[in-house]
């Protein structure tokens, strides 16, 4: 069985893929064709179904494994399959974990980690406000993914980009001493917590009708003020919380009620706008070979990505 992250130009492929996307379309001919993504441990790839009938619609529906007989082929710098042919597997004869991706770090090592570094937080209202949260969603916080696609959005990717933010912040303070790093990292803590519920889980997640209609960021200011009542914080810290994760989109055009008016609120927007483009980037960047650019990645302005020759020498 081939992995995804394997398939070559060129290649013909057998292998075993969750059906994550589905989109139907109609040619000039009126003919229904199929545009599928594709997912398995190690990637995910999109695919054609040309001349597709009622058959392939159900087998290759959201959510399905199936067995793909494909062709590789190179499409405007990216690689995708040509679909020949594909039959449903049945779930209960394969491992799910085939098909599922998951964060860079063990889940049990970020769970530690996450431990100490709502250990280290010194202030006690800041604490008790942070780790109360976090108990609320905690299944949910160290398995959902941080999106539906572009950056983090495999298994555990929200707790693994937090955490990529608190290690980042570490070592930004030092040269700003005037950063509460308190507030700092309850922020990043936070930030992305009412992710927990705008999406519906670590298996091929979507928006919930809450996610849609309201969005994590106003799921978790609302949180935060009602829990900071009822542990009867002090109201200015549950603001300053709840203003860094409202402004942390960074600008109201990209999502944000408020910009960051605290340098906390500042230097969250920025390390959490840096760690996603840099996972965008070196996603864009796999399997491109040296001297070779990217296709190019709408979320980082529309530009393509130079893989260096020298790095691989």
């Amino acid at each position: 069985m081939k992995w995804i992250k394997d398939i070559k130009d060129g290649e013909h492929v057998f292998g075993q893929f969750l059906v994550t996307n589905v989109s139907k379309g109609v040619t000039t001919n009126n003919a229904t064709y199929l545009s599928v993504s594709f997912q398995d441990q190690t990637g995910t790839i999109d695919g054609k179904l040309w001349d597709a009938d009622a058959a392939d619609i159900e087998i290759l529906a959201i959510g399905n494994i199936v067995s793909l007989d494909a062709d590789a082929l190179n499409y405007r710098n990216n690689l995708q399959l040509k679909i020949q042919g594909a039959t449903k597997v049945d779930p209960s004869t394969v491992d799910p974990s085939r098909f599922t991706m998951a964060a860079p770090r063990p889940l049990e090592e970020m769970e530690q980690d996450l431990e100490r570094v709502l250990a280290g937080i010194e202030d006690g209202q800041i604490k008790l406000l942070a780790t109360t949260l976090i108990k609320n969603h905690y299944d949910a916080y160290i398995t959902f993914p941080a999106a539906v696609r572009n950056h983090h959005e495999y298994t555990s990717g929200l707790l693994y980009h937090t955490l990529s933010m608190v290690h980042l912040a570490d070592a930004i303070i030092p040269y700003y001493p005037t950063i509460s790093r308190d507030l700092l990292i309850a922020g990043i803590l936070l930030h992305d917590l009412g992710k927990t519920s705008e999406l519906s889980g670590p298996i091929i997640p979507k928006y919930t009708i809450t996610g849609k209609l309201i969005g994590h960021i106003t799921l978790m200011t609302s949180e935060i003020i009602n829990v900071a009542k009822e542990l009867e914080i002090d109201e200015e810290i549950s603001t300053l919380i709840a203003h860094m994760v409202l402004s942390h989109h960074g600008k109201q055009e990209y999502g944000s009620p408020v910009i960051p008016m605290t340098k906390e609120a500042l230097l969250l927007s920025m390390i959490d706008d840096m760690d996603a483009k840099l996972v965008m980037a070196e996603k864009a960047l796999e399997g491109i070979e040296p001297g070779d650019f990217s296709a190019r990645v709408f979320t980082l302005d529309d530009r393509s990505l130079y893989q260096p020759k020298y790095l691989k020498k």
